[in-house]
């Protein structure tokens, strides 16, 4: 497949993933409480296996989501006026969504009370962990906080357009994880280099107003940074 087809497939379904949080009140809580457990994750020190579990719970509970988005969405569009078939439907897509939320909810409970517990009892104690970690989660969060950004804004999609810039957003996120990750120079002015020209070429092509590009570079950059001052 082209590389140009390919960003647009993948645009389409971020636009997919845009336009869900935007009408959904309950997805964009579901991403914001995507964000909050994988710092809490970080925070607690969970094992890879246990996180593994909860970044997989938390993309089927979201998948779940979208999906009943679109189970509502195509209800409205066969059924003009009430009808009970479309009642039925629309309630089991919605209990579908129910049973994973507490399905979700029981496995956290599960994985997270122990680390809570000896949290209370031994007092806090952020745990540390490898840059390669801290860099992906950052990534992770960088493009949900982005996701969501646009969502409230409800301005521009994630690859065209709109406020903050996440193509500026992503490229100064890596610039940051690398300066950590390599503690040397060239590469961190290099990669720097790279984001300044992406920043730049999304102004150059009309996508994006100068200040979309800075306040993405600012989210990237500052959202990562705290990450790895906190669990480096």
């Amino acid at each position: 497949m082209p590389l140009r087809k390919l960003v647009e497939s993948a645009n389409h379904a971020i636009e997919g993933m845009l336009h869900s949080a935007k009408t959904q009140r309950h997805l964009r809580y579901h991403f914001y409480t995507a964000v909050v457990i994988l710092i809490l994750s970080l925070v607690l020190g969970v094992s890879k296996t246990e996180f593994i579990a909860i970044a997989i719970v938390s993309i089927i509970v979201l998948s779940v989501e979208m999906l009943n988005t679109a189970v509502e969405a195509t209800v409205d569009s066969i059924f003009k006026e009430y009808d009970e078939r479309a009642k039925i439907i629309k309630d089991i897509a919605a209990g579908a969504v129910l049973l994973t939320a507490i399905g979700a909810a029981l496995i956290g409970y599960i994985i997270f009370v122990p680390y809570l517990k000896s949290m209370f009892e031994s007092g806090l104690k952020i745990a540390k962990h490898a840059g390669e970690d801290i860099a992906i989660v950052a990534f992770v969060v960088v493009l949900i906080l982005v996701l969501i950004t646009k969502a409230v804004l409800g301005k521009g999609v994630p690859l065209r357009g709109g406020m903050p810039s996440g193509h500026a957003a992503v490229a100064f996120s890596v610039w940051v994880a690398v300066t950590f990750l390599s503690e040397a120079f060239m590469p961190s002015f290099l990669i720097l280099i790279l984001a300044v020209l992406i920043a730049q070429s999304r102004v150059s092509v009309g996508v994006h107003r100068p200040w979309e590009v800075i306040l993405g570079a600012l989210l990237g950059s500052v959202v990562t940074f705290f990450l790895f001052q906190l669990f480096l």
